[in-house]
């Protein structure tokens, strides 16, 4: 499992993720130097012995000490010689719970010490986790206009206790950068391993550490959360998750995990609402899940407001259901949207494919009647009289590619709050199934 392309790699930082890439990227047959402030955990590495326990990684240390791959100092001379410097030094918090970047800075000014004047190229990787801007703000800058470094954005997924097979059997690879050859000469370094790397925007990598962290924070409090609600009720938690985590199509899946519109129908809010109260009765606090609701209603604020903000006199709204493919119009976010706009004096029309008003009967009719009972002078009956009429068009569902194609050929702005994106233009979320 060698390469057949060694790189002469410099990593900054032998704490847990470092010394574990140093000896994982050492392994794979790259010549790799280690460089770190810390003379014990240099003085370890050197002796074949790892700074702290991880398992598998002590063996890894000293194989590659002997083979001569692997070697480690306090000094960074040994960046004039590297291809690629992973930077992968602590940004811990701060009191106010910002980032702390002064191993950051300090790494990355050892780095332009030694590459000023420096005519071969120099991919520096940013292996630490930083806030989206973070390279460009931060990093690049460091280097100057005319030093021969490109910078990547290159984070970590590797877990404490298990990180070299992490390293060896990734989850995830990503790699983000403007610089295609950058990006692809790190992800060469994994190419033994046969993983398929995902190429990234620079901001996008930064930010994909983020938002796996908290969803994994998310999964453990919502699981702690059912758990505890279970006991309440005399239910055998384990069995519910455990049961729930065998639909793999919609629960532990992609489902659902796509930036969009705010959820709504006969479900969602109700089922909600219902385990905040009977909780409550029970005397048992749920933070997360009591958050839902008022985080949906956060979201559909912003939506409103995006829309309000919009330099249009007649807005055309393309969507009135609570999703695609149903006429349900029961908590559909799309109607207090019209709610909103309709109270703040905005002309607006609406188009449906789904709906017909006088095919709606039973608690559907009445809440329509109830919430909007002038919606029949709103609804146009085809996509050509919106778009004969309206200046602006706000998409709030998704639709099938010949309404989309005819959208986008009509010229129109357009607001797509269906992909989660509160920024207008001629092309805003004209992606089909997105």
């Amino acid at each position: 499992m060698k390469t057949e392309n060694p790189a002469q790699i410099a990593v900054l930082g032998l704490g847990y993720v470092g010394c574990v890439t140093a000896a994982c990227l050492a392994s794979l047959g790259h010549r790799v130097f280690g460089v770190d402030r810390d003379e014990h955990k240099v003085l370890e590495v050197r002796n074949g012995r790892a700074p702290f326990y991880e398992p598998g990684l002590e063996d890894l240390v000293r194989d590659n000490i002997a083979a001569g791959r692997l070697s480690a100092s306090t000094s960074a001379d040994a960046i004039a010689q590297a291809d690629i410097a992973l930077v992968c030094v602590g940004t811990p918090s701060e009191k106010n719970g910002n980032l702390g970047l002064q191993q950051l800075h300090r790494a990355v000014g050892e780095i332009a010490a030694q590459v000023a004047g420096r005519a071969k190229p120099l991919t520096v990787a940013i292996r630490s986790t930083v806030f989206p801007g973070t390279c460009e703000e931060v990093v690049r800058p460091a280097f100057g206009d005319g030093a021969a470094v490109s910078v990547v954005s290159h984070p970590e997924f590797l877990r404490e206790g298990s990180a070299v097979r992490d390293f060896f059997e990734p989850s995830l690879l990503v790699i983000g950068g403007g610089d295609r050859a950058a990006v692809e000469r790190v992800a060469d370094l994994y190419l033994p391993l046969g993983v398929q790397p995902s190429l990234v925007s620079l901001r996008t990598a930064e930010m994909i550490k983020y938002a796996s962290n908290a969803f994994h924070a998310v999964k453990i409090s919502f699981a702690n959360e059912v758990g505890a609600m279970c006991e309440q009720v005399d239910v055998d938690g384990h069995e519910v998750m455990s049961t729930l985590c065998e639909d793999v199509k919609l629960n532990i899946s992609a489902a659902y995990l796509k930036p969009g519109f705010a959820f709504g129908g006969s479900c969602l809010p109700k089922d909600l609402r219902a385990l905040v109260y009977r909780t409550a009765r029970l005397d048992l606090r749920l933070p997360l899940l009591e958050s839902a609701l008022p985080s949906n209603e956060r979201h559909l604020k912003r939506a409103i407001d995006a829309v309000l903000d919009l330099p249009a006199q007649r807005i055309g709204v393309i969507g009135l259901a609570f999703k695609e493919d149903t006429d349900d119009l029961r908590e559909s976010p799309a109607v207090t949207l019209l709610e909103q706009l309709i109270g703040k004096g905005r002309d607006v029309k609406v188009f449906d494919p789904r709906i017909r008003l006088d095919s709606i009967y039973g608690s559907n009719r009445n809440f329509v009647i109830e919430t909007i009972p002038h919606i029949g002078r709103l609804l146009t009956g085809s996509l050509d009289q919106i778009l004969a009429w309206a200046d602006h068009l706000v998409l709030v569902q998704k639709q099938d590619a010949g309404v989309m194609a005819r959208i986008q050929a009509s010229g129109i702005p357009v607001l797509g709050l269906v992909n989660g994106s509160l920024r207008s233009s001629n092309h805003a979320a004209l992606r089909v199934g997105s």
